[in-house]
């Protein structure tokens, strides 16, 4: 499954009553999908120059693809 099927899943289920129109889960999964890359974005090492930055560095861009629809998210 990927990130934004997950997420547009999520809405549906949810007791927002914006559920009933049009697009409704799309318009509040992408103010969701923005809000989460503004915050992984936020921690994104301004270098990678120790073992530990390469780290984080590759489990943003790890996130940020997932975040995307680009890979699957791990089972």
């Amino acid at each position: 499954m990927r990130f934004p099927d997950l997420l547009i899943e999520a809405l549906k289920k949810s007791e927002i009553p914006l559920r009933f129109e049009p697009g409704a889960e799309e318009s509040v999964a992408k103010q969701v999908h923005d809000l989460v890359r503004l915050w992984l974005a936020a921690h994104e090492p301004p270098d990678t120059s120790t073992p530990f930055l390469k780290g984080q560095k590759a489990l943003i861009d790890r996130l940020l693809a997932e975040l995307e629809g680009a890979v699957d998210l791990p089972q």
